[in-house]
């Protein structure tokens, strides 16, 4: 019976995700200041924090990156695979990935806000709720994703926005002469006035609102408009790019690279930042 091979490693981005094997691993708790090697970047560096399934390592020179908690470290010329420590759950962030300080006491859950944000794509709302879903969930409002602009118009008239009842969107790739543009147009002309904002970014795709940096890369690959754009970067890329499973697994491994706002382009921050504010407008008194 012949054996069958992962051709997936914890990170599909990284370096030799061709091979078929590894060493064996010694499970490790992690602990603070532990410095350890990712051997597919070469990456090394101490133990600061870990959450949401990623361990952030700081090297001498004080830059971070995240990597997956798991297999695939050295420590100690050894092969290891970090666990989250028993008990001790995630060690304490001073700040939330948006760059919002947290409070000393945790906080009680807060009722969902009638107010809400769609974004367009189930990609896009991973990365906003990761950047963003502690600030989301501390004034109560609720991101939805839509499949695409052509369910737009239905959703807004269908939400039936008004005050105390605002909607905010955000949009792939919203520029003059676009199918979106045309769409966010059609909305404003429904009558709903100063309580709906229909804002986005110029990036084809969300992926490409992720600094490239943080694939080890100086840009984005450039797809041509008639090839599907998350296939033809993978293909660029020289990653698997055959199904949707591909795409999944390689946007898992990019969005695990996300570590806060800092590695995303300042325009997208901005229009996420304007959206939290418009939809909380009509609530600032209940939020305070």
């Amino acid at each position: 019976m012949s054996k069958v091979t992962d051709r997936y490693s914890h990170d599909v981005l990284a370096k030799g995700w061709q091979r078929a094997s590894r060493p064996t691993s010694t499970d490790v708790p992690l602990e603070l200041g532990m410095v350890v090697e990712d051997p597919s970047s070469g990456f090394v560096g101490a133990v600061v924090r870990w959450e949401n399934g990623l361990v952030v390592l700081e090297d001498r020179h004080d830059r971070r990156r995240s990597f997956p908690v798991g297999p695939g470290f050295w420590l100690d010329g050894k092969p290891v695979s970090l666990r989250i420590p028993p008990r001790q759950g995630s060690a304490r962030a001073s700040h939330t990935a948006s760059g919002s300080r947290v409070g000393e006491q945790p906080e009680e859950a807060r009722t969902a806000l009638p107010s809400r944000i769609y974004v367009e794509g189930r990609h896009d709302a991973e990365l906003v709720e990761k950047i963003w879903g502690d600030d989301l969930r501390h004034v109560g409002v609720v991101v939805e994703y839509m499949g695409g602009m052509d369910d737009l118009v239905g959703i807004v008239a269908q939400f039936r926005p008004g005050p105390g009842h605002r909607l905010g969107v955000l949009v792939d790739h919203l520029v003059a002469g676009t199918k979106e543009s045309r769409v966010a147009a059609e909305v404003r002309r429904g009558g709903y006035g100063d309580f709906v904002m229909i804002t986005g970014h110029r990036f084809i795709d969300v992926w490409q609102a992720i600094k490239p940096e943080r694939i080890d890369r100086k840009e984005w690959p450039q797809v041509p408009l008639d090839e599907d754009f998350k296939l033809g970067t993978l293909k660029r890329l020289g990653l698997p790019h055959e199904t949707q499973g591909d795409v999944g697994r390689a946007w898992q491994a990019i969005l695990a690279r996300v570590r806060d706002w800092h590695d995303l382009d300042p325009r997208f921050n901005t229009e996420m930042e304007k959206l939290i504010d418009f939809v909380t407008a009509d609530h600032l008194e209940e939020l305070s």
